[in-house]
């Protein structure tokens, strides 16, 4: 499929869905008199990933890039790109910045998901964790990344909470010193104890206090907002208290880690609100697509115009 027909050929599959595609775009500019080749104009630096579009994109990830931009979106994240070759990692970062997409974040380093790293002190994984980040800093050079991600890993039930947080800020100042120069951050993401258990970082005033202790510009907070609502809720207040620290927001509702509008999260009032102080960064979308298919990719787009339309 032409991925720049997509919206003409196929958008009417979504006057069942309500409003549909045509209808967001006519809002936003009624004008318009090729309303199902004007791209979504969002507020906020949206960032799907690949797979997301795959069913009308196709499964080459120049042509899921190509189809993004296409859509309207202006940045893309992919947890994966570490793991991609030099030649993929070179043809998407061409892509990228020919169409006008902003390189998000990407796993800095291996994260252990079921025993302690950064938390217990042991300087042989600090030492594989810091070559990691040397790793990342190459990778984030060749595709123009400016963030990535950081989980400290599993808490050792042997040590004190004070203890583990001392041995995390010390790994995390060392690997800001490595960062800083190039300019670049690292994001700390709290994750949730249903879908996580386990793991040492999983609350945004942790990451807060964390952040202030490392006091890098390379150290900052990924604000999960799916993790985040299930984990502590009050996503308005935490945001702001957390504001100054965080650097990059993720998205998906609540539950079934799905696009916006299709759990208890409203969308549409946070974004408004980041919105509102100024963010300017990205927003990953992080996400699954709640139904399959072109239809379901469909839905996706238009949940992302509607919670963007304050």
């Amino acid at each position: 499929m032409n991925r720049r027909n997509f919206v003409k050929d196929n958008v009417m599959l979504s006057g069942a869905l309500g409003l549909g595609i045509p209808g967001l775009f006519a809002q936003r500019n009624a004008t318009d008199s090729k309303l199902s080749n004007t791209p979504a104009q969002f507020k906020l630096n949206y960032a799907p990933h690949l797979g997301m579009f795959e069913a009308s994109a196709g499964k080459d990830p120049i042509d899921q890039l190509h189809f993004m931009a296409d859509m309207g979106f202006t940045a893309f994240e992919d947890n994966g790109m570490k793991g991609r070759s030099v030649t993929l990692q070179e043809k998407m970062a061409s892509t990228m910045e020919k169409r006008g997409l902003k390189m998000g974040v990407f796993v800095a380093h291996e994260i252990s998901w079921n025993k302690p790293n950064l938390t217990n002190g042991d300087l042989a994984l600090r030492e594989k964790f810091l070559e990691e980040i040397k790793e990342s800093i190459e990778i984030a050079k060749r595709v123009n990344a400016e963030w990535m991600t950081v989980v400290p890993g599993h808490v050792d039930l042997r040590l004190s909470k004070g203890y583990q947080t001392a041995h995390v800020v010390e790994s995390l100042k060392q690997a800001s010193a490595l960062l800083e120069p190039h300019g670049l951050t690292m994001v700390l993401e709290p994750l949730n104890f249903r879908d996580h258990p386990g793991l040492f970082l999983t609350e945004s005033p942790q990451a807060y206090e964390i952040c202030r202790a490392v006091d890098s510009p390379s150290c900052k907070i990924l604000f999960d907002i799916y993790h985040q609502q299930i984990q502590e809720g009050n996503l308005i207040p935490n945001i702001d208290a957390s504001w100054n620290e965080i650097a990059y927001f993720q998205v998906g509702d609540n539950p079934g880690r799905k696009e916006p509008t299709t759990g208890e999260i409203n969308y549409l009032n946070v974004f408004k609100h980041i919105h509102g102080k100024g963010f300017k960064g990205i927003v990953g979308m992080e996400h699954g697509n709640s139904r399959p298919g072109v239809e379901g990719e469909q839905a996706v787009i238009e949940a992302y115009l509607k919670s963007d339309s304050f």
